[in-house]
């Protein structure tokens, strides 16, 4: 039975895991799990799953919890997520927290030698190289949980990646693929996150409407397959049917196609390198759906895709920037403190005026993102 760490417990792609474990208990156990303030949502999951370790985002919510759980280490903050990581009798560590929180966890589990099921793009983001070292160092499998990466990933299975001619990520458009740039003036938080297909949590369907999430992809893309951002493509494709997929040398495309049920993904990188039955997950009749669409990705209808494939170019600290200034400027508009297109002004801003630094250390990293995130606040006043 896998030992699972879950940190994130409480959004959207921790409750799906959860939902995984329940489903098939005789694999799974739940260690420990981590969330952040919302003890009410989290306490029925602490009682059901009984893990042996909880993690709470601060102090405060801590005491909270003290008074309602007995039979759970308690703990708080990054030194507690790094604990229920590197905890011995771990298996697998589920990285599903919001942002750039998760990464100093993810780089003491991989030196405990975990495997890592990672749906945390920033963590990619924002220390590619730091990430991918590690892992390379300590032979750690990075699992990815996106389903564009899980698509590749499996496209990639038994093959040569050196006969990768690219990668091909689809897009389903987001919330506003239909709308010119010129009306999206005064769109809404609740427009927004009004998606046409897939169920996720509020920040990653933002950025699905800006296609940042489709940038953050591609830079997490070209971390996990040490692919050049060149010989990665993104596509429209209306449906979220084909996941991705990837061009060989000899021009034969390999897709991994399936309903848009971020379970499916999950479930896979849990059970790698075996697959189990998924009866919760609608399967895929190709002869309802008669049509697949494709199209061209508009860049500057999406600037921040742009933005995203010039910081990944540019490399260093400039992926640092673009995913913190992204994640303020998200949480801002989610506050109705901006507006829709102010995110693309305030992200561009960041990285026109950052110097960059080459390789910087995990350290300098953080002091990045801290920094990034504060100026973007500032602007507020």
């Amino acid at each position: 039975m896998k030992q699972i760490a879950l940190l994130g417990a409480t959004g959207s792609i921790g409750r799906q895991t959860l939902e995984v474990l329940r489903l098939h208990k005789e694999e799974f156990a739940l260690y420990a799990m981590a969330f952040g303030k919302n003890v009410a949502e989290a306490i029925p999951l602490i009682q059901e799953f009984n893990p042996t370790i909880v993690v709470v985002q601060d102090e405060i919510t801590k005491e909270k919890l003290d008074r309602e759980i007995e039979h759970s280490l308690i703990l708080s903050g990054s030194g507690g997520l790094i604990e229920a990581s590197v905890a011995d009798s771990v298996d697998v560590v589920v990285n599903a927290v919001m942002g750039s929180i998760g990464l100093p966890a993810t780089l003491k589990a991989i030196e405990a030698k975990k495997t890592i099921a990672i749906a945390n793009k920033e963590t990619l983001v924002t220390a590619g190289h730091l990430v991918m070292d590690a892992a390379e160092r300590h032979g750690v499998k990075l699992l990815p949980v996106d389903s564009e990466h899980s698509a590749i990933y499996q496209a990639l299975n038994g093959e040569n990646p050196k006969d990768i001619h690219k990668l091909i990520i689809t897009a389903s458009g987001g919330s506003f693929r239909d709308k010119r740039r010129e009306e999206l003036e005064g769109v809404t938080v609740k427009d927004a996150l009004n998606h046409p297909n897939w169920s996720m949590g509020a920040k990653i369907t933002i950025d699905s409407a800006s296609m940042m999430n489709k940038g953050l992809e591609v830079i997490e893309a070209h971390w996990l397959f040490d692919v050049p951002y060149d010989q990665i493509h993104v596509i429209l494709h209306r449906e979220s049917v084909i996941h991705s997929m990837v061009e060989f040398v000899d021009r034969s495309v390999m897709a991994q196609l399936g309903s848009p049920d971020m379970k499916v993904p999950i479930q896979y990188a849990l059970t790698y390198p075996d697959r189990l039955d998924l009866t919760m997950t609608k399967q895929l009749e190709l002869e309802e759906i008669a049509t697949l669409h494709f199209e061209k990705m508009d860049m500057t209808r999406f600037p921040c895709l742009q933005m995203a494939y010039d910081a990944g170019r540019a490399g260093g600290s400039m992926t640092t920037v673009l995913n913190a200034a992204n994640e303020e400027a998200v949480q801002m508009f989610l506050e109705d403190k901006i507006s829709f297109l102010d995110i693309e002004k305030l992200i561009d801003k960041e990285l026109s005026n950052h110097q960059r630094i080459h390789t910087p250390d995990l350290s300098t990293i953080l002091s990045i993102d801290k920094m990034t995130r504060e100026r973007v606040r500032s602007h507020l006043n």
